[in-house]
């Protein structure tokens, strides 16, 4: 049988956690100015690192109570020495019972060998010769039998011995169990202590707060909206914060494009005046998709516009020839966002004379409005709130409001219930923004249903009557077709 032993000085040595500490100091009467350090940690606003505070306290005596719950349970290794002394008294009252059958195995033996020994008196010639081999099978039975007891009683031996090892351990065990239990009650005693000084403290800071009148006031205040920063940086919130910022990122840049546009009309004017150029008229206006230009007269040398022959063109920005923009004839020109990173040029004709006007640089896109049209696009039919200002080329009184529904397939466009026009993407489908219009060409859109069936539709703001041209044309092109402005067809009126 196998010894089987076991030194627990040193696992007893390693189990041993040194107690939870429940000594909490508190250097100063008020709460403490915590601060965001790098990766979001919280960190102490005062530079003296010997004072803890009171998250740090709390922290330490978390995860020392987290890593005393971890280790071993004497409690357990009790109950397991508990079962190993139950098996050892199994196995001892086995060696009894075998130690009985092999006393009962002897005195079969001795039986049988006094048996053949008269036997062996009373028979001759061949039969004695059996006699005396079964006499000497029977000695050696006798003799293994004896073998087996000696191996019988040393497994004894190592059995006693293995139990009262196994029962001074149970023994011990349950004194480190009892041991445990007066150090856990010390421990849970020395927390509720640690509770109650904590309470403590904190109603005498309440007490002192409110004795000390508007300086701590306000100190608790600054604390509480450090609360609140801290958890709002948990909260699902982020969203919301990330639009905010976006809101204000695009106020600033709207900001910055419109200084821009004030920088480059002033050198322009600085290279016109050093250049002795004498133009009569300049482009007034943001030049931005949202926006509309118009022609201005800089003196009153030049001839009337209402005289004059107008043509807005889009020349691409890294140059190249530049295209006529159909039906453009207009003082005021509203950019579409076909117009986006091109430069405009408006040529005016006066008794043979041109005068080309050429915005400052290209036009800039209006700013969300990709995202807004990537939003859209995920939906299955998106409405937008028009009005009809012209039928086929015809001013339209009518000021009720329609809703033009803008799908994946088709264009519609409603009143109330009923349908005023509704066609498929085709060919012969046209849609860009309107050319003159005044102010409120920015808002105005042309759609051609189909040929002979045209609308000129207002909408309720730029960034709509925009995304309404983008949107569609996307739409359009995922059914394989495109659907662009009337440059190459016939020319749009006002």
């Amino acid at each position: 049988m196998t010894r089987l032993s076991r030194d627990f000085g040193n696992t007893m040595q390693k189990d041993a956690v040194p107690a939870v500490s429940a000594d909490v100091v508190f250097a100063s009467s008020r709460f403490p100015n915590y601060k965001i350090g790098a990766n979001n940690q919280v960190v102490d606003g005062k530079d003296d690192p010997k004072v803890l505070s009171m998250k740090e306290v709390v922290a330490r005596e978390t995860a020392q109570l987290l890593e005393q719950q971890k280790r071993l349970s004497v409690r357990d290794l009790a109950n397991k020495f508990e079962k190993g002394l139950a098996a050892a008294a199994k196995l001892s009252e086995e060696a009894k019972l075998r130690e009985a059958a092999s006393l009962e195995k002897h005195v079969l033996l001795k039986k049988l060998r006094d048996a053949l020994e008269s036997l062996r008196g009373r028979v001759a010639g061949r039969n004695k010769d059996d006699v005396e081999e079964a006499i000497a099978m029977v000695e050696a039975l006798a003799v293994q039998l004896t073998q087996r007891e000696g191996e019988l009683i040393q497994e004894k031996a190592e059995v006693k011995k293995l139990a009262d090892f196994l029962k001074k351990a149970s023994e011990d065990a349950k004194k480190l169990v009892d041991e445990e239990r007066a150090f856990a009650r010390a421990e849970i005693e020395s927390a509720r202590a640690a509770v109650q000084r904590v309470e403590e403290s904190l109603q005498e800071h309440e007490q002192m707060s409110r004795a000390s009148g508007k300086q701590d006031f306000e100190e608790l205040m600054k604390e509480v909206q450090e609360a609140r920063r801290i958890k709002m940086l948990h909260q699902p919130s982020k969203v919301m914060d990330m639009e905010h910022e976006l809101r204000a990122l695009r106020i600033q840049l709207a900001e910055k494009s419109k200084c821009s546009l004030l920088l480059r009309k002033e050198l322009a004017m600085s290279k016109r005046i050093e250049e002795k150029l004498s133009d009569s008229y300049e482009l007034d206006g943001s030049e931005a998709l949202g926006s509309y230009l118009r022609i201005k007269p800089c003196s009153n040398n030049g001839p009337e516009l209402s005289k004059c022959s107008i043509q807005w063109y889009r020349v691409p920005s890294e140059g190249g020839k530049r295209e006529l923009i159909s039906g453009a004839t207009k003082s005021v020109y509203a950019p579409e966002p076909f117009d986006v990173g091109r430069i405009l040029q408006a040529e005016i004709t006066y008794n043979g004379q041109q005068i080309t006007l050429t915005t400052t640089g290209a036009v800039d896109p209006a700013p969300g409005l990709g995202s807004y049209v990537e939003a859209l696009v995920r939906k299955h039919d998106v409405e937008f709130h028009v009005v009809v200002t012209q039928l086929n080329g015809v001013d339209h009184p009518s000021e009720s409001i329609h809703v033009l529904h803008v799908g994946k397939m088709r264009i519609k466009l409603c009143k109330g219930k009923m349908t005023i026009a509704k066609e498929y993407y085709s060919t012969s489908m046209q849609l860009c923004g309107v050319r003159g219009g005044g102010n409120a060409a920015a808002q105005a859109l042309f759609w051609q249903a189909k040929k002979g069936v045209s609308f000129v539709l207002a909408f309720e703001s730029e960034r709509e009557r925009n995304a309404t041209i983008m949107l569609a044309r996307r739409l359009a092109f995922d059914c394989n077709i495109m659907l662009a402005g009337p440059e190459d067809r016939s020319p749009l009126g006002s």
